[in-house]
């Protein structure tokens, strides 16, 4: 009886959980669907290449990062090895290309998931692609000065269904989201059995010296690691749950989801920009550094922000 209890309880949590995602991602696929079909990508890639002579990136890859950014990773991919059998570029060059992405991608999607949990929505989007770009530079600057990753990259991934039909993309929206529903159901299990054996608090305890820095709760800890490790989509949606619980304040979990929006999925999205021949380097190593110094410093800004201000600016 105790074991069918916790599995109603378990299912009923992931069910909430996911209800919560769903609400986001299912209207917004759709929109941003419609925009690609109109032609909403080429004009902001257009919009964007003035952007890739400041970080010393070719014109043509505006168009692969605003394809990242309304779509998601695999769509710029999609472009950049249509753009690679004509053109050849190097590994710094794919790198730079490469953080950009991984700092800002998928963000009708996550700046809206951002946004639920309490972050407002101007801010995400100018974290994220500010952020872009400003890595995009520095990293460019370091590459130019030292000469590093000047040798041509190689790109070993290869596209699927390039133009898959209104049909196709239902059915791999609808595969996309059980996924999320069984990963969320794993996560949200293994959240409570880490919560019933106490090892939830050995977890805050083991990563509290490193929040406490960046001046995050260490209650937070557990979905940073998810967020960090498998994305935003699954990290944000527990944080939205947690914080209409009152679990987190709108500082922690301000601090929490822009935390997450410059490094999350650490695991995934590295390997993959790996296989368009980036240096990992720059797109694990920059990337985090990037982040610990943006985040250090936004809770010093904060800090000397009224209560009042911040409440009213920056979080919803």
């Amino acid at each position: 009886m105790k074991i069918a209890t916790e599995i109603k309880e378990t299912l009923k949590e992931a069910g909430s959980t996911t209800l919560i995602l769903f609400k986001i991602l299912i209207p917004v696929s759709i929109i941003v669907k419609i925009l690609a079909e109109l032609g909403a990508i080429e004009v902001i890639g257009e919009m964007l290449t003035p952007a890739m002579g400041v970080v010393s990136l070719p014109g043509e890859f505006g168009l692969v990062w605003a394809t990242a950014m309304l779509t998601n990773i695999y769509g710029s991919f999609v472009v950049l090895f249509t753009l690679s059998t004509e053109n050849t570029y190097t590994v710094a060059q794919v790198t730079i290309l490469g953080v950009m992405i991984l700092l800002a991608h998928a963000l009708p999607i996550e700046a809206r998931i951002a946004q639920k949990a309490g972050v407002r929505l101007w801010f995400t989007l100018s974290l994220r692609i500010l952020g872009a770009i400003a890595l995009g530079f520095i990293l460019s600057v370091i590459f130019t000065t030292f000469n590093l990753f000047q040798t041509e990259s190689t790109m070993i991934w290869r596209p699927g269904v390039v133009d898959p039909t209104i049909v196709q993309w239902i059915l791999d929206q609808l595969k996309y989201y059980i996924i999320i529903f069984l990963i969320i159901l794993g996560l949200v299990a293994l959240m409570r059995a880490l919560k019933k054996s106490g090892l939830i608090n050995k977890l805050n305890d083991l990563q509290g010296p490193t929040l406490r820095i960046l001046g995050i709760n260490k209650n937070a800890a557990p979905i940073l690691v998810i967020g960090l490790t498998l994305g935003l989509a699954y990290g944000g949606g527990l944080i939205i749950k947690e914080a209409k619980s009152k679990l987190l304040s709108k500082k922690d979990a301000f601090l929490s989801i822009s935390l997450m929006g410059l490094s999350h999925s650490l695991i995934e999205d590295t390997l993959l920009v790996l296989s368009i021949g980036a240096a990992l380097s720059g797109i694990m190593l920059g990337r985090l550094v990037f982040t610990f110094i943006v985040i250090f410093v936004l809770v010093r800004i904060i800090k000397r922000i009224p209560k009042k201000t911040f409440e009213k600016y920056f979080v919803n």
